[in-house]
């Protein structure tokens, strides 16, 4: 016995497959404690059982709360004497499509009273001749998001041209502006 005791001591407990048999040993006890003094497990509880029902979270008489509005969108709000959506998208597409002979500058001067600060920003490098399109070919195309933002597409010789406006005090100017090749 006193051999046994000296050869786990001095070769298995100090090798590495001696310290992972200790390590498992000590886990599996910890384990069957555990579950020894936990008591007898509940047999509804767990995947086993699923509910007989759809679990809701929300009171089914409160209405619709989706994204997907079902009612038409609603008109976009226009200020006194402002000009409409469709009319400052048309004169942004003209100012965007420039002139011959436009410099940078002349052409962000343009654009500039018909754009948001924020657009006015992103296009402070822009020049006019990347401007993919020569002319419009085609009438602008309304799409109310509500009553202060909008997205108008407007039909170009080279592709669509995507405008979206905001008017929240029914001014309306481009914030965005998006080009879609054919």
């Amino acid at each position: 016995m006193r051999r046994a005791v000296e050869f786990l001591a001095t070769r298995v407990l100090r090798s590495r497959l001696g310290v992972a048999l200790g390590i498992a040993m000590v886990v599996l006890g910890i384990i069957g404690a555990a579950r020894l003094f936990s008591g007898p497990a509940d047999p509804g509880s767990g995947l086993g059982n699923p509910p007989s029902r759809p679990i809701t979270t929300v009171d089914p008489t409160t209405g619709d709360d989706g994204l997907i509005a079902t009612g038409p969108p609603p008109s976009p709000s226009i200020r006194p004497g402002a000009a409409s959506p469709e009319t400052m998208a048309q004169r942004f597409t003209t100012a965007w499509l420039g002139r011959t002979g436009m410099t940078p500058d002349q052409w962000r001067a343009a654009l500039r009273p018909l754009s948001t600060a924020t657009l006015n920003e992103e296009l402070a490098e822009a020049d006019p001749s990347t401007v993919p399109a020569q002319r419009a070919v085609g009438e602008a195309e309304l799409v109310p998001r509500t009553a202060s933002f909008v997205e108008v597409t407007i039909p170009l010789d080279n592709g669509r041209l995507r405008l979206e406006l905001v008017g929240p005090d029914g001014s309306w100017l481009v914030d965005a502006v998006d080009w879609e090749q054919p």
